[in-house]
C-alpha cells in the first residue's frame, strides 16, 4: 500500500444512515473492511486485508489523540473520537468513530472492532478542527516527534483539565457551548 502523502483537499462524504467498519487484531492490522470503508478509503478488499489501519492516517490528524486511542482500548475501554482519514488518492473523510477491544472467552483482548459513522459539521468546524490544528501545530513546534508528542499531549489534556473534564466526558459534551482557548 503506497504512504504517499499527496493530499488533494477534496472531502469524500457518505450517508447518515451508513456505517463504516473494520476489525484489526492486535497490531492493527486489518482483518475486515466493509464496502463503505473500502470506498470511502479508495481500496479494494483485497489491498487492505492484513495491512495496518494506520494506512489511511491524514497527516492532519494528531499524534496524541491516537496515543489515547491506543491506550484507551489496549487497556480493554472502548472509546469515542472524532478522525480524519486520508483515502488512497490523497482525499480526505471525517468520522465519528467507536472503537471496541474484542474479547475471548477467557477475557483476553483478542483485536478490536470500529463503526465510524458521519460527524456532525457544526462540531467539526467549530470544536474538533480547531482543537486538532492546535494540537497538530504543537506537535510540529519540536524538532523532535517525541517531544512534540509529549508537548500535543500536554496541551490536550491542560485543555480537558480547564474543562474539568475526561476525554470521554469532553467528546460527548462537543456542541454544548463548552469550550474552547485552543491556544
Amino acid at each position: 500500500m503506497s504512504r504517499d502523502t499527496h493530499l488533494t483537499g477534496v472531502e469524500r462524504r457518505f450517508d447518515t444512515d451508513q456505517v463504516i467498519v473494520t476489525k484489526t487484531d492486535l497490531k492493527g492490522r486489518i482483518t475486515y473492511a466493509n464496502d463503505i470503508f473500502q470506498t470511502m478509503s479508495n481500496v479494494t478488499e483485497k489491498q487492505c486485508l492484513g495491512q495496518p489501519h494506520s494506512f489511511i492516517r491524514h497527516p492532519d490528524m494528531p499524534r496524541c489523540v491516537f496515543k489515547l486511542f491506543w491506550e484507551t482500548i489496549q487497556g480493554g475501554h472502548e472509546i469515542f473520537a472524532y478522525v480524519i482519514n486520508r483515502a488512497t488518492n490523497g482525499d480526505h473523510y471525517w468520522v465519528y468513530a467507536h472503537v471496541t477491544p474484542s474479547f475471548n472467552d477467557n477475557g483476553d483482548i483478542v483485536g478490536f472492532h470500529s463503526n465510524r459513522r458521519k460527524p456532525d459539521a457544526n462540531i467539526l468546524n467549530n470544536e474538533v478542527i480547531p482543537l486538532y490544528a492546535a494540537l497538530r501545530e504543537e506537535e510540529t513546534r519540536h524538532d523532535n516527534a517525541k517531544q512534540g508528542l509529549a508537548a500535543s499531549t500536554d496541551k490536550l489534556n491542560g485543555h480537558l483539565a480547564g474543562l474539568g473534564l475526561e476525554y470521554d466526558e469532553f467528546i460527548c459534551t462537543l456542541g454544548q457551548g463548552l469550550r474552547r482557548g485552543y491556544r
